[in-house]
């Protein structure tokens, strides 16, 4: 069941920017103009903690009267976790309630146990209409007999005394295959393995290139002649040698 907490209010009196500047509560409800009212903060932070909110019934004495209410707004500073506004909707012992409640997952599938499964919680909240004396503070859903790809379903859940409101069809949880583990990503030496280079060096004067000789030094290369048939002529020296002991005609 809901659980209930007391709080004292009084009717806000001040008004303009100043006031506008501080914590802001209203309550509203079965008629009643929305009221401004003054409230310790630090109280009501003390008096949510461990509960949940949306469900949790507020008994607020404001002028001498008691009055139950359920939270329907409740916004927190952007940076800090100080409550800045509060809307308090005030409720009957014999009138049915539309409220949101939370769905807590219960045990562990068999999907996650024995295949290494992920749990998908995909809906965490189910609107319910009901009294104010039954309003549960959460409905429970066992996940025990998950396997991998099945799923549960808003229809699954069972809550006493109370008409849900959330569409059957909406899933609640499911459990997916396991997640494939990410590869490591190659180093860069190793992403890419760069062929070594072809060593081309220039050969230098008085060396032999591969496969082929290189002219004695200081000899020039000559065309080769063939003479007629195709045959290949010898040479023709460039000067005659002078015979030894002659003169020369």
């Amino acid at each position: 069941m809901a659980q209930t907490v007391s709080l004292s209010a009084a009717p806000r009196q001040a008004t303009g920017k100043g006031a506008a500047r501080h914590a802001r509560f209203v309550i509203y409800g079965h008629g009643r103009d929305t009221q401004p009212l003054e409230l310790e903060a630090k109280a009501l932070e003390k008096a949510l903690q461990g509960v949940e909110p949306a469900s949790t019934i507020i008994e607020l004495a404001v002028d001498g009267k008691t009055v139950k209410t359920l939270i329907r707004e409740i916004q927190r500073h952007p940076i800090r976790p100080d409550i800045i506004h509060v809307d308090f909707y005030e409720i009957h012992a014999a009138e049915k309630v539309k409220l949101k409640i939370p769905v807590h997952l219960v045990g562990s599938p068999d999907g996650v146990r024995n295949a290494g499964g992920v749990l998908d919680q995909v809906t965490r909240e189910v609107e319910i209409e009901v009294l104010p004396e039954n309003i549960p503070d959460r409905v429970e859903l066992d996940v025990n007999a998950l396997k991998i790809g099945d799923s549960l379903h808003v229809r699954d859940l069972s809550i006493a005394n109370a008409k849900i409101l959330t569409e059957a069809d909406l899933t609640i949880a499911t459990v997916v295959p396991p997640r494939a583990e990410e590869v490591a990503a190659p180093s860069p030496e190793a992403a890419t393995e760069v062929a070594e280079p072809e060593l081309i060096r220039k050969v230098r004067e008085g060396e032999e290139e591969e496969g082929e000789a290189a002219p004695e030094a200081g000899a020039a290369s000559k065309p080769e002649v063939k003479g007629a048939g195709g045959a290949a002529a010898p040479a023709k020296a460039e000067k005659a040698e002078k015979p030894k002991g002659g003169k020369e005609s």
